[in-house]
């Protein structure tokens, strides 16, 4: 006899099917097959000012529009989750965009890149941007949400969707569509304005009563709600060093001719994509170069501190300077903090009673400071080394001497914070912040957080190098990222430079090697509903065959096939 199958909804000729909804609380509720998510949630306590705006179901981020066909596991979401915060900038960038629209037929609105809790414009019209266009701006959309517009979605096929695009004067998003590969796609429309379904969104414009827009360089940022207090717009947080970085990402895109995806597909599609992976990689060598150029040019400068975020590349570019700084002149020799790593027991323990490995403060920085006094003044250092199986420094040491024409290159989580090198007068250090800061674009209204690259490099390089899974990774990432926000970030304005690690073709490699990976982590892991994500991103590159990536490119430092030694 068949085991009878959960999830099939069967009903008696004359009553409604109905699915069971099972909420994080274990409670179960009834829903009429066929009704939207959205009736559930208005049955359900929450906060007036906190207000359910998506939900996981199965694990998956849906729309309160949608409508289960069988019996599911629900999770309703607010603008604190980090889901919830994804849905709430993706509709108020479609309302942004919807009031530009209405306001200025002619105008185009371009995406970059997040500046703190905001998202940075480029606004090409007749006029530059000015405080008066913004509130003009502002009071379009605020209307929007007070009238609480509905976000109408439906389906079409590729091919209707395309012309679609095409005739409303979206070419973008046209192109973009021609290597998808489905048969059919998501619309969301509100008034004139239309976009393609990139996740999910808020029911309707009401929902969105918190942002605000403020002039910044030649274009504004879209402020969004704090994450703590969502009742709140952030507030600017200027980084003109990164920012900066961003710029020349952008200048990089205009001498490429390719700043979205769309326009990379055609380069992989015409046969013209190994001249593209070349002169990309020809503007990371002369960046590197470059920074060479200004460390030769100051005498002074003993000692380079390289930092940055995971998977950022620090290891390939600090091999890479090197190379160019002996094409200078300079013999430069490594120094590795791993060795002065405290005994276990004096380790510091973070808030859950772990040790907390990648603390300042689990350094010795008293030693530290006194073997690079002694390298500056001429002296012989006894650098130690440390046993990462004991957890003891080992008896033995290594002698170490830098002559004139030596310079240290220090890589680390901390080389930024000046704690570190506190015993180095400041103008015999050159510091360098790296990370791959994601220069190309879906679209002009649609962005690929750099976090998620650094995501999909260390998914393979761990898969490829430790022989951990995906959902191994992704589970370790949330601490990773916590370790970044506490001893990075806060001191990435301290850099003398910044260097993109990001090569715009680097998606387009990844996507063969990462799709099967994430493909395997099954929808009841935690890190399923961030995999999808990243899958559906993935989704709109054609794959570029790795053979295309030079020995030398960062890239290799998680691919494989580099030419340097790990």
């Amino acid at each position: 006899m068949n085991e009878p199958q959960e999830n099939v909804i069967e009903s008696r000729e004359g009553e409604i099917a109905q699915v069971t909804i099972t909420l994080q609380d274990g409670s179960t509720h009834k829903l009429e097959k066929g009704k939207s998510i959205i009736e559930l949630a208005r049955q359900l306590p929450t906060q007036p000012d906190l207000p359910y705006i998506c939900a996981k179901v199965n694990n998956e981020v849906q729309s309160l529009d949608f409508a289960p066909e069988m019996n599911c596991q629900v999770e309703f979401l607010t603008y604190k989750s980090p889901q919830g915060r994804d849905c709430y900038r993706r509709s108020m960038t479609f309302v942004l965009a919807r009031a530009i629209m209405e306001l200025y037929r002619n105008a185009r609105l371009a995406i970059d890149h997040s500046i703190g809790n905001g998202y940075f414009y480029d606004l090409f019209t007749d006029v530059p941007v000015s405080e008066h266009i913004l509130g003009y701006i502002k009071t379009k959309m605020l209307e929007i949400i007070n009238k609480d517009e509905a976000f109408g979605k439906k389906t079409m096929t590729r091919t209707e969707a395309i012309a679609l695009f095409n005739r409303e004067g979206y070419p973008e998003k046209a192109r973009l569509l021609k290597n998808l590969n489905t048969d059919r796609v998501g619309i969301v429309s509100c008034w004139k304005y239309i976009d393609l379904d990139f996740g999910a969104m808020v029911p309707s414009a009401g929902y969105l009563k918190v942002f605000d827009l403020k002039q910044y360089a030649q274009g504004f940022v879209l402020m969004f709600p704090e994450n703590e207090d969502p009742s709140t717009p952030a507030q600017i947080r200027r980084q003109p060093k990164i920012f900066q970085a961003y710029r020349e990402s952008k200048h990089w895109g205009k001498i490429l001719e390719v700043n979205n995806v769309g326009r990379l597909n055609e380069r992989i599609k015409d046969g013209t994509i190994s001249d593209f992976v070349k002169t990309a990689e020809a503007l990371h060598s002369k960046k590197i170069q470059e920074i060479a150029d200004e460390i030769t040019s100051h005498p002074s400068i003993r000692i380079v501190l390289i930092a940055g975020p995971s998977s950022s590349g620090k290891t390939t570019f600090s091999k890479r300077l090197c190379t160019h700084l002996k094409v200078n002149g300079l013999r430069p020799v490594a120094m590795s903090l791993d060795n002065y790593f405290l005994d276990r027991q004096h380790t510091p323990r973070d808030e859950h009673g772990d040790y907390d490995f990648e603390s300042i403060y689990a350094l010795d920085l008293e030693l530290f400071n006194q073997h690079l006094k002694e390298l500056l003044e001429g002296k012989v250092a006894q650098i130690p080394e440390f046993d990462f199986h004991t957890g003891h420094r080992k008896e033995k040491t290594d002698p170490m001497r830098i002559n004139e024409d030596q310079i240290v290159i220090i890589e680390g989580i901390h080389g930024l914070n000046d704690e570190l090198t506190r015993s180095v007068p400041a103008d015999c250090k050159y510091r360098i912040y790296i990370s791959a800061l994601t220069q190309l674009v879906i679209d002009d209204y649609n962005r690929i957080a750099t976090t998620d690259t650094r995501l999909i490099r260390r998914t393979v390089r761990d898969s490829k190098y430790r022989g951990y899974s995906a959902e191994n990774t992704f589970s370790r990432w949330p601490s990773v990222r916590r370790g970044e926000e506490r001893n990075i970030f806060p001191f990435q304005e301290f850099a003398n430079t910044v260097f993109n690690s990001a090569v715009p073709y680097e998606w387009a490699v990844l996507r063969p090697i990462a799709e099967p990976l994430l493909l395997d982590i099954p929808p009841e892991s935690s890190s399923y509903t961030q995999a999808r994500q990243i899958l559906r991103t993935l989704a709109f590159f054609a794959p570029l065959d790795p053979k295309e990536v030079p020995p030398t490119s960062i890239l290799r430092e998680f691919i494989g096939g580099s030419s340097f030694q790990y």
